[in-house]
């Protein structure tokens, strides 16, 4: 039953990939053709007729899997032999059929693996896999023959990295066909960083361990039975029998060794100059064998015991068996869960029940509780309510006791408070007094800045007939005028406010005052600056005599830089003069918006332009 259970596995791949529509149908002709081949493979005597005779070409459509299984099983299964057909070349037929349907080496744009090592792992799958179809393997086994492969390398598997991608792949079927078993394995996501030699190695030792039932292989010096010469020879070790080759390529066989129930293993002294010595003795010989070194020699002394072990018990294949043992844990493990689990429930259900029987009485503690307080709140309440009483009695004579003490002591601070007020109000008329004539002063002193302010704009006037070059400052005093008066307006209803608010009309006095004192600060400034220009225009009137200075026959005279006969560079200059005067006095103005002296800073300002003008007439007067 083993046997056929794992010939219906492959089989099972080779008639899905037939099935090209995936509708669990697969034509006559093409079963046929499968048919023959697993004839031929299988060893088995063909039966064309009753090939035929199954196939007839008169029965209408395709043929299931269902209607297939009998022919399959009474014509080929039923006549199979184990030992009469070789297992590895059945595969390979098909593996042939379904890896050239389904099998993508470079499905994630690289490959690990070679396509040998490929179909060794597809035979490891269908023998690691469940015994139900579609074919699959648990996520348990997966990680076991990973961790076989790792072993075989001599390195460790990643157990969290798989088990995040088991948990990804798994989630909604629980397991992994074969198909995206070889895309893990093909990803690299395991493998990283090895080479591909070292891969199919261990691959090749894995298949040959699960498939092949081999327990252990390697080198071993054997004595010979009748030269007594010690010869080096490659053993492998199988249930059965332990068989040595001349080399591992197995090609040239010397001998084998038959194991069963009344062999044994012995381990041997030291002598004849080889060491790690070891004896398999056998109902009509023993072998004598050394290893390399005593852990060689101790896993081969395990590995024979093992062998004999499973001879005595029936059974021929370890790792079948060991396969049903982690089945059989699987199950076991997952009964516990489900047992588990009801128990969990039982105990929630117990516990929830619990929980709403000490909600109930809880709620009538709560609710005697709750009976009791009111009865204490009421007794309490109610003597509260007779001391309340009590209290209230004795606070209201001691209250008006307080009352006639504190209504005496009230009115001799009220009449000290009467004699504070009475000097506090002589001090304040003293005050406004004096602020009043602070105001007159502050008055008088901006009207004189008004009369100063009319004499400069008439001063303007008659500069702006001399230099028409400055008419446009002109007509911008004249705003900056308007301005100024509209600002005088707001300033005089300032002045009716501030009568108002005699404290804040002193401060803001003397912010003027201030400002006033910087300003005299910036006219000072402003009057250098005009000095300053007055001795350029000086200079530049000198240089324009000497050019005016008629030539006198014979003489040179010097040409300017600027090779041209009618300019005049004095007027430029006393025109470069003016503009730059000009925008000081806008500087000025702006100035003295802000801070509230505008007024003084041009008469400042005009006045000095009226020296400077005296000393420095104009184009048309030098004309």
């Amino acid at each position: 039953m083993e046997l056929r259970a794992e010939l219906l596995k492959s089989i099972w791949y080779a008639f899905t990939a037939l099935d090209a529509e995936k509708s669990g149908k697969v034509s006559k002709s093409q079963l046929k053709v499968l048919s023959h081949n697993l004839y031929t493979v299988l060893c088995i005597p063909h039966d064309p007729v009753a090939l035929e005779e199954h196939f007839r070409d008169d029965d209408d459509g395709p043929v299931s899997s269902q209607g297939y299984m009998p022919y399959l099983n009474k014509y080929i299964l039923d006549k199979v032999e184990e030992g009469a057909f070789v297992k590895e070349s059945f595969d390979e037929l098909c593996w042939t059929l379904t890896a050239k349907k389904n099998y993508k080496a470079n499905r994630n744009g690289n490959s690990v693996i070679s396509h040998e090592d490929a179909f060794k792992l597809w035979c490891l799958f269908n023998f690691l896999s469940e015994d139900k179809y579609p074919l699959v393997m648990v996520p348990d086994e997966v990680e076991y023959l990973l961790k076989k492969i790792c072993m075989a390398m001599n390195i460790e598997l990643n157990s969290g990295e798989l088990d995040d991608y088991l948990s990804q792949e798994t989630q909604q079927q629980g397991s992994l066909t074969v198909w995206q078993f070889l895309d893990l394995v093909n990803s690299g996501r395991f493998l990283r960083g090895i080479e591909r030699e070292a891969i199919s190695m261990a691959v090749e030792e894995v298949y040959q361990e699960i498939i092949g039932d081999m327990l252990k292989q390697g080198y071993l010096w054997k004595k010979g039975n009748l030269r007594r010469n010690w010869s080096e020879r490659w053993f492998t070790l199988k249930p059965s029998d332990l068989s040595y080759y001349v080399s591992e390529e197995r090609k040239e066989k010397k001998g084998s060794i038959s194991l069963d129930r009344n062999s044994c293993v012995e381990i041997l002294p030291d002598r004849e100059g080889k060491r790690c010595m070891f004896c398999v003795k056998t109902t009509s010989r023993t072998y004598e064998m050394s290893a390399s070194d005593t852990r060689q020699r101790q896993e081969w002394t395990l590995a024979i015991q093992m062998a004999i072990r499973l001879q005595a018990e029936g059974k021929k294949s370890l790792h079948k068996d060991l396969k049903q043992k982690r089945r059989e844990q699987r199950e076991q493990r997952e009964r516990k869960k489900a047992a588990k689990e009801e128990e969990m429930q039982r105990l929630k259900q117990l516990q929830e029940e619990k929980e709403r029987k000490l909600q109930e009485l809880e709620l009538l503690k709560e609710a005697q509780r709750h009976a009791e307080l009111l009865l204490q709140e009421e007794e309490q309440r109610r003597k509260q309510q007779h001391e309340e009483m009590q209290r209230t009695l004795e606070i209201q004579l001691q209250e008006a006791e307080q009352a006639r003490a504190s209504m005496q002591a009230e009115m001799v601070l009220k009449e000290a408070e009467a004699e504070r007020q009475r000097k506090r109000i002589i001090e304040l008329e003293e005050m406004q007094q004096r602020l009043q004539d602070a105001l007159q002063q502050e008055v008088k002193a901006r009207q004189d800045e008004e009369s100063v302010r009319y004499a400069q704009a008439r001063l303007l006037a008659e500069e702006e007939e001399k230099m028409k070059q400055l008419m446009k400052l002109k007509e911008e005093q004249e705003e900056y005028i308007i301005k100024a008066q509209h600002e005088k307006l707001v300033l005089k209803q300032e002045m009716e406010n501030k009568n108002k608010f005699l404290e804040e009309a002193q401060k803001q006095l003397e912010e003027v005052r201030e400002n006033r004192e910087r300003m005299d600060q910036d006219v000072m400034l402003a009057h250098r600056k005009l000095q300053q220009a007055s001795t350029n225009v000086k200079h530049w009137n000198v240089q324009m005599n000497r050019l005016m200075h008629p030539i006198a026959p014979g003489e040179k005279r010097t040409l300017l830089s600027s090779g041209f006969c009618g300019f005049q560079p004095a007027f430029l200059s006393r025109r470069d003069s003016s503009l730059k005067l000009k925008q000081n006095l806008e500087k000025k103005k702006s100035d003295s918006v802000k801070n509230g002296s505008k007024e003084n800073v041009n008469g400042e300002t005009e006045k000095q332009l009226q020296t400077s003008d005296k000393d420095n007439p104009s184009p048309a007067n030098l004309g």
